[in-house]
């Protein structure tokens, strides 16, 4: 029997953990969606926003206390990108009468994926940006996360390709409305 997943919002602390999860997520959930090169090229887009942490928005998945997967939600324009992608980067405040919030950095230790815990931090981060007034949410998907994505309610708004040093690493915009 498994023990059941907890959830807190992540802290300074939890930094290093998260950076792990991050590496290890790129590195091999990514396999059979992406190539090589692909892969390689998508940690200049993806990662870390501490900017989230600070913000009291990021969550820590623990499975008996063993961080297992994160991600979180922000009232914040930047769509998709870590601390080292500072031209994806954008700290202007939305507005949750007319702005979707964005549900950022979702990612599963690969020995603990198909478990449940993209699902957990998608509820909880749905919720928090519901209670914070918003009406929907938008992400920017990776290939992987494409299937959690669409069974969770969200929809293809678009797709985009971001380019790194000559390869392509392709993304889908995703929206989801919030229900009451």
């Amino acid at each position: 029997m498994t023990s059941p997943l907890t959830t807190r919002w992540a802290t300074e602390a939890d930094l290093g953990a998260l950076q792990n999860i991050m590496a290890l997520a790129i590195e091999q959930l990514q396999r059979g969606f992406l190539d090589p090169a692909q892969i390689a090229a998508s940690r200049a887009v993806m990662g870390l926003d501490t900017q989230l942490v600070r913000d009291g928005t990021y969550l820590m998945v623990e499975d008996d206390g063993l961080p297992v997967g994160c991600g979180g939600w922000s009232w914040r324009a930047t769509l998709y990108g870590g601390d080292h992608s500072a031209a994806l980067r954008n700290a202007a405040q939305l507005d949750p009468a007319c702005d979707p919030a964005r549900i950022r950095a979702m990612y599963t230790h690969p020995d603990h994926a198909r478990r449940g815990i993209g699902r957990l931090v998608l509820d909880t981060c749905e919720a928090a940006a519901r209670d914070a007034g918003f009406g929907a949410v938008e992400l920017m998907a990776t290939m992987s996360g494409l299937p959690l994505y669409r069974a969770c309610g969200y929809l293809e708004v678009e797709p985009h390709l971001d380019m790194v040093d000559g390869v392509g690493v392709p993304l889908v915009r995703m929206a989801k409305r919030l229900t009451r």
